[in-house]
Formats: structure tokens, sequence, C-alpha cells
């Protein structure tokens, strides 16, 4: 059992025009092995802010709070230390990397990870298998990394990460958006297989409830303002459903 604690935190950004603007306002969250977190709000809220912040991005600056795994100050690692400890970001615009193909890209990333190479007649069967449940096409092993992949493809590579890479914590980032119906549902249950596989935590960002009728969450915070506004369970995603984001926007 494993669990993420985020206590206090204080996040700003360097504008293009130099100010700094502040956007996380004080965050505090735990999440543990094998919960499911939906966090939802409205855009410019912080959700995309939080998920940058605790995986490393260099753009965000931590003015004040903490991130701790296991006790650990995830803050004070580096990018590559914080995947090593069990870290992992599904990003909502997953960049490409020319001249690197996935199986060398994932094989690399299991590596340095776990500290040694797989062994490679089962990481083959592995990223087979996990390729096939993915509907994703063999040959995608051979392509550049996201290179001319479309928005789907983008996201199912992502989900193919998780489920090889095996990490303690997911946070996956408006991993639904930009996916057809038939899209949404086999990236979620990429990442329904992964809970019931290895049960990491799940940081799950989204603006909407859809995501959430395949991917069921333990809890759901609504983000206002660089805050967590309201918290509560599924049943909280249902009310979000029928009345929006109105009632935390709009002054008593």
């Amino acid at each position: 059992m494993s669990t993420l604690e985020i206590r206090d935190l204080h996040v700003t950004v360097d504008e293009a025009d130099g100010s700094v603007k502040e956007i996380l306002r004080g965050v505090d969250l735990t999440i543990a092995s094998g919960e499911v977190h939906a966090v939802m709000g409205p855009n410019g809220s912080g959700k995309s802010t939080l998920a940058y912040s605790i995986a490393g991005h260099p753009k965000y600056t931590v003015t004040r709070g903490t991130v701790t795994l296991d006790g650990e100050d995830v803050l004070a690692m580096s990018v590559d230390e914080r995947a090593r400890a069990g870290m992992f970001l599904a990003m909502q615009y997953p960049v490409e990397v020319p001249g690197v193909t996935v199986s060398n890209f994932l094989r690399t990333a299991k590596t340095a990870i776990d500290g040694e190479a797989p062994k490679l007649r089962t990481w083959v069967k592995d990223v087979r298998q996990a390729m096939d449940d993915l509907r994703m096409d063999p040959a995608f092993a051979e392509r550049n990394v996201n290179e001319h992949f479309s928005g789907g493809e983008k996201k199912r590579h992502e989900i193919l990460q998780m489920e090889l890479l095996k990490p303690k914590f997911a946070i996956l980032d408006e991993t639904d958006s930009g996916l057809d119906v038939d899209a949404l549902k086999i990236v979620s249950e990429g990442v329904n297989r992964s809970l019931a596989a290895a049960a990491p935590g799940v940081l799950l960002i989204t603006h909407y409830t859809r995501i959430l009728r395949y991917i069921k969450p333990d809890f759901v915070h609504v983000f206002v303002n660089g805050k967590v506004a309201e918290q509560g369970g599924p049943e909280l995603a249902d009310a979000l459903e029928e009345s929006g984001y109105d009632r935390f926007l709009t002054p008593a």
C-alpha cells in the first residue's frame, strides 16, 4: 500500500509577458493505492497545473506546500527520479519524439524505472498483448513516438505505457479529450486493467462525466480557482452532470 499526499500546495506560473500568476492556492489531496480520484472543474481552474506540478514540469514553481510519496519528498526529486519512484503522467497533449520508435521508447523506459532490462521474450509478449488489448496495430511499435499519430492513437499510447510500466500512481490529464465513444471505451478498459493488475492510485482529471461511466471513481474533487471547492463520492459527479459548475462560480 502506497500513499501520495499533497498538502497546502501553492503553485505559480511564469506568463509570456514576464508576470507571475498564482494558479494553485492551497490544494490538499491524499490518494492511496487502488483508489481513483476524479478531479473536475471548469477551464482554468488549475487541474492541469496540479498534474504538471506533481510531475515536475519546469514551467511551474511550487511556492508553498508539500507532495510526498510514502513519506518521501517528491518535490525534491528530479523528473526522472519521480518516474523511478512510481509516478506516471499521461499528458493531455502527448509530444512527438522523432527518431525514437515506440518499441525502443517503451523498453528504455522500463529499463530505467526497474533498474534492469526486461527479459526480451517476456517483454515482447507483454507489449504485443497490451497493444492487442488496446486495439493498436502491431506496426505502431516501429513508428516514431506519437509522430503522425491521431489524437486517439496518442491517448492509447499513453495508456499502453501505463499498463507496461506499472506505476504506483498515475495522473491522467484529460485522457478522454478528443476521443470518440469507441476509443473512450478502449482507453478506459486499459485503465481498468491497470487497476486490476497493479492497483495504482489514479488521479483522473476531466471536464466531463462521460469517462466516469467507464472508470468508476472512489472520490470526486471539484476544482475552482486553484482550490478544492467541494469533494465527495461518485454521486458528486452525477450532481455536476445535472447542474454544471455554475453554483461554484456564481457569487452567493
